[in-house]
């Protein structure tokens, strides 16, 4: 056992301060981009608004360093720990990578280091938790030399330590993308029923929906559920959240910040029955009435309405936008409050204010 302050730190507690700290991390540093980049597109390609999408790309790209300084903070460590800890979670998450192939345009030297998207989160919380795990080990044993000797042992080891361990971590998330694909070879209700439950899983959990979207390249029918399944988890919390969580939380849920609710799902997984049986449902007429998407829009849902329109996009939707509505919303939103209201006022399965309340904060 360790200690931080006056409280002894078990490894129940360890955990959920990882998934507290990345949790609060995600919000800030997607909803950004994911809510603004919608909107700018409204306005068309000029400087200014080219601008604002180069920010805030790369406000996300930072997502691995506030994630590594929210789970320092959730252990109520001091700036220089919060720093190292930071610092070690941006380079295991693989977010910036050196790419040899290609020449520096500035000292026309081969290779180039490169950031991309938002890295692995789970190799991200990896590395932070071996930072924090080290930090709390002998992190006071090194004095009046710490400023200098834990950024380097601690902080360097740490990185190092991700950096090796990163390709073999991220094929956990290719290994998942292989079994959603795997799906398509089954009928096409059962198969979008399958994919939407499964991305109503995960975008309550570490791995990366969007991720996953991307690296198989879901397409089509599959995408379209994928997106489904993502947006059916967005509605339930919503529903359950709005009479138990600040407004703030439920508005950040709504505009895609799901991924806070990972310490419920870990600490009360009761949450998945209501947010399973949204997506078995709202899944049956993305196959009916043939709901596409791209793999760009299939991790993200409702977020920015990426789903949506990407599926009157595809031309294949064989409904008007009033159907549509009623696909994405209508549908998920009625089968979540008739689930509200079965398990929690009839049978009692849950309380919401418990297992819905928000414990990132």
């Amino acid at each position: 056992m360790a200690s931080t302050g006056n409280n002894k730190l078990t490894a129940k507690n360890f955990f959920n301060n990882i998934l507290s700290g990345t949790a609060t991390g995600i919000i800030v540093g997607l909803i950004p981009n994911a809510v603004i980049s919608a909107i700018l597109k409204l306005f068309g390609q000029n400087l200014i608004t080219i601008q604002i999408g180069h920010a805030l790309l790369m406000f996300q790209c930072a997502t691995p360093l506030l994630i590594g300084a929210l789970i320092a903070i959730q252990f109520k460590m001091i700036p220089l720990d919060v720093a190292i800890v930071a610092a070690s979670a941006y380079v295991g998450s693989g977010v910036t990578k050196f790419i040899p192939q290609i020449v520096n345009p500035i000292t026309k030297t081969q290779g180039l280091f490169v950031s991309a998207g938002t890295g692995d989160l789970i190799n991200t919380m990896i590395t932070a938790a071996i930072a924090v795990g080290l930090l709390l080990a002998v992190g006071q044993h090194f004095g009046s030399v710490k400023i200098v000797a834990a950024p380097i042992l601690i902080g360097g080891g740490s990185s190092y330590i991700g950096m090796l361990i990163l390709p073999y971590v991220s094929k956990i998330t290719t290994w998942i993308g292989d079994v959603i694909n795997s799906f398509t070879n089954l009928q096409p209700i059962l198969m979008c029923i399958l994919i939407a439950c499964m991305f109503a899983i995960l975008i309550i959990s570490p791995i990366s929906t969007v991720a996953i979207g991307m690296a198989i390249q879901l397409n089509g029918l599959s995408a379209g559920a994928a997106a489904m399944g993502v947006a059916a988890t967005t509605i339930v919390l919503v529903v359950h959240s709005w009479h138990t969580n600040k407004s703030g939380v439920t508005i950040a849920i709504a505009l895609g910040a799901m991924k806070m609710m990972m310490p419920n799902l870990f600490r009360h997984p009761i949450i998945l029955l209501p947010t399973l049986i949204t997506a078995i449902i709202s899944a049956i007429p993305v196959a009916l009435f043939h709901v596409s998407g791209t793999p760009a829009s299939a991790g993200f849902g409702l977020v920015g309405l990426v789903g949506p329109l990407a599926s009157l996009d595809a031309g294949k939707l064989s409904i008007n936008i009033v159907m549509a509505i009623i696909v994405w919303i209508i549908i998920p939103a009625v089968v979540a409050v008739v689930c509200q209201f079965v398990f929690e006022k009839l049978f009692k399965v849950y309380d919401e204010k418990v297992v819905f309340a928000y414990l990132g904060e």
